[in-house]
């Protein structure tokens, strides 16, 4: 009789979750045109490096089921790679290095990370849908900072490099505006964190369209604005506080 309770009662939560998309696999790109500004260096003091303006990438796959409270899974992978140079206008430490006043400074900026997303589906329907959960940030890369040093006729080269390896939590959430008629999208997404005296974001709003839409394959075109801040305290015995933002174009495929 308790098996036929726990069935019953089973039948009953999943039946209220019909509304949810079926077994789903969402794979995406984007090509992202952006400016970067801000600065970095140690605890000390921090430099504007005049970072040049680059095109990064980024990649997602999502799984989504409609079993009730099992999370979904998306993973994606951003990579932020830029470069500069300063005259030093003081004495410049980083990572037990000294750079001395009035030195040129090239700096390289070559971090990427990981995004392993769990969240819930709200709402789901043609009209709207609005994702929330929690996202688990993995850091991977390196910010150098290097100059020339001359003496006499001899040239060396001075560098230090900080290895950032590190895993932030971050909030998640996702919206989907559908106007009806026009197989236009409005969307905004983004992924947020501020805790102790790191300050990160990363969102994106934009359009997009049904380029293609059947029972096999689902075919979307996008276009928008995204900006991802950067304001760390001691990660890695890295400070920044660093801005990337422009305009994107990618394309997501739903099977």
């Amino acid at each position: 009789m308790k098996k036929i309770a726990l069935a019953a009662a089973l039948a009953t939560v999943l039946s209220a979750n019909v509304q949810a998309d079926a077994i789903g696999i969402y794979l995406g790109g984007q090509l992202w045109e952006n400016q970067a500004s801000g600065t970095f260096g140690d605890g000390s003091s921090q430099v504007d490096f005049n970072l040049v303006d680059e095109k990064q990438s980024s990649f997602f796959i999502a799984f989504e089921h409609p079993l009730p409270l099992i999370p979904n899974i998306r993973i994606a992978s951003t990579s932020l790679e830029t470069n500069g140079m300063a005259t030093l206008d003081n004495e410049f430490k980083f990572d037990d290095e000294t750079f001395l006043k009035g030195a040129d400074v090239n700096a390289d900026f070559n971090i990427s990370y990981v995004d392993y997303t769990l969240y819930y589906e709200l709402f789901d329907n043609d009209l709207l849908s609005f994702d929330f959960g929690i996202t688990a940030r993995d850091f991977d890369g390196d910010v150098t900072a290097s100059t020339q040093i001359t003496s006499g006729s001899s040239a060396s080269t001075l560098s230090s490099s900080i290895a950032v390896t590190d895993i932030v939590p971050m909030l998640y959430v996702a919206a989907n505006l559908g106007l009806p008629l026009t197989g236009l999208n409005l969307f905004a997404q983004g992924n947020f964190l501020s805790i102790d005296d790191h300050t990160l974001y990363d969102y994106q709003v934009g359009v997009s369209y049904e380029l293609i839409d059947n029972l096999l394959i689902d075919v979307d075109v996008n276009a928008g604005y995204r900006s991802v801040k950067l304001e760390l305290e001691d990660l890695n015995d890295l400070y920044t506080n660093i801005e990337f933002d422009g305009v994107f174009i990618g394309t997501t495929i739903h099977f």
